[in-house]
Parts: structure tokens; C-alpha cells; sequence
């Protein structure tokens, strides 16, 4: 049975489990759950997603929600196909973890917030709220300053290649990387070079064109 993805194109979450099926050279069906019309909250959805969120992955009799867990599942279970996003090497594979929890715990809190208000609530017709902005433009150069630091010493965050911790961050960068909070990452010449780097790989110009058809 072919991996089926139900999603929403321009779902940041969703682009993370597209971004690493292309890494991975996976074929998959990607079912299109509209958002806007509020189908995420459908009974059916819900039996796949009890929190009513996309995406949803399913593989054969499994079903998963939650985007990183999904990644983790593609990275460990196709292992031996595309880019190796993990690694065997227990040690290195800690120090890979430890960076993809700061991802979800220290990166995504802050960044996201900042891409809600100034990407999402301008489309949706609301005031970006600059105070909240300010506040959390301080918060992200707070964590860019120990991704500078990291980069320094690394090409990338989980070690010498392209893994899950890089992966994760590319939708979040990719929407701030068209505003102002640009300048937080390029002021940071090792962030910035990282940037460079994994937003132009070609699986992620592949995700990236999607949204633009």
C-alpha cells in the first residue's frame, strides 16, 4: 500500500513531512484537507487526528499524527533510502536528538509565534501585533545566538550532515525568511550560511514550488 499524506500545502507542519519524503525518495498520495473550510474538525478527520490537526500519515495499518513524530517514523523505517536523516552511532544520534528537541522546545515556540503575526494575521486580514513582535524578535535572537555558536563549531546542528534537525526547522525559516525578522538570521554569519544552505536543497525547492501552482 503507498504512504498516504493528509495535509495542507501550506501547513508548515505539513511541508516537514513532505520535505523528508523527498529526502527519502518516497512515492506517496497526498489527500488536500482544506483548512478553511474547516474539514480538519470533521468527524472523519478526527478519527485520524484526534486534536484535529494535519497532518496524518498513513503507512500500510499504521496511522500517525504529529509531524515530527511521523518524520522520526519515515527516517528510522526507510532508513536505507535517500538522504540518511539519522544516524547508527549512538552517541552522535543523542547529540542529534538534543538539537531536534531544541527545535521543538527552544526554535518553533518563538518562531512561529513571530510568522503567526506577521505572515498569517496580515492574510487573514488582521493587525500584526508589534509589541508581541518586538517582544519575541529578543526571544529568537536569544536562541539564534546558540545556533550561531553551534554552527561555528558544526556544518550542521545534529553533526557533519543534513539530518531530522536541520529538516525541522525549514518551513518556519522559509516564512520569516520574506519579512523582516530576515535580518535576525543574517546578522549571524554561520545561521545565516546554514539557512542558505538547507533552504536550497533540492527536496525543499520541490516543496516549495507546491505552494505556488
Amino acid at each position: 500500500m503507498a504512504i498516504k499524506v493528509y495535509g495542507y500545502p501550506f501547513s508548515g507542519a505539513t511541508q516537514r513531512v513532505l520535505a523528508t519524503l523527498a529526502e527519502k525518495e518516497l512515492e506517496y498520495e497526498l489527500v488536500s484537507i482544506d483548512l478553511g473550510t474547516g474539514q480538519h474538525k470533521s468527524e472523519a478527520f478526527l478519527k485520524l487526528s484526534p486534536f484535529g490537526q494535519v497532518p496524518v500519515l498513513e503507512d500500510g495499518d499504521l496511522t500517525l499524527f504529529e509531524s515530527r513524530a511521523i518524520t522520526q517514523y519515515l527516517a528510522h523505517t526507510y532508513a536505507a533510502k535517500g538522504t540518511p536523516l539519522i544516524t547508527p552511532d549512538p552517541k552522535k544520534m543523542a547529540i542529534l536528538s538534543v538539537w531536534t528537541e531544541v527545535e521543538g522546545q527552544r526554535f518553533d515556540p518563538v518562531a512561529s509565534k513571530l510568522v503567526y503575526e506577521i505572515v498569517v494575521n496580515p492574510m487573514l486580514g488582521q493587525t500584526t501585533d508589534e509589541a508581541i513582535v518586538a517582544q519575541y524578535e529578543g526571544k529568537l535572537a536569544a536562541v539564534l545566538d546558540v545556533y550561531e555558536a553551534r554552527l561555528a563549531q558544526s556544518k550542521y546542528l545534529g553533526g557533519d550532515s543534513f539530518t531530522l534537525a536541520d529538516l525541522h526547522h525549514l518551513p518556519v525559516i522559509n516564512y520569516l525568511m520574506g519579512s523582516k525578522i530576515k535580518g535576525l538570521f543574517d546578522e549571524r554569519p554561520h545561521v545565516s550560511a546554514w539557512c542558505a544552505d538547507i533552504l536550497g536543497r533540492p527536496s525543499w525547492k520541490k516543496i516549495v514550488a507546491m505552494t505556488k501552482r
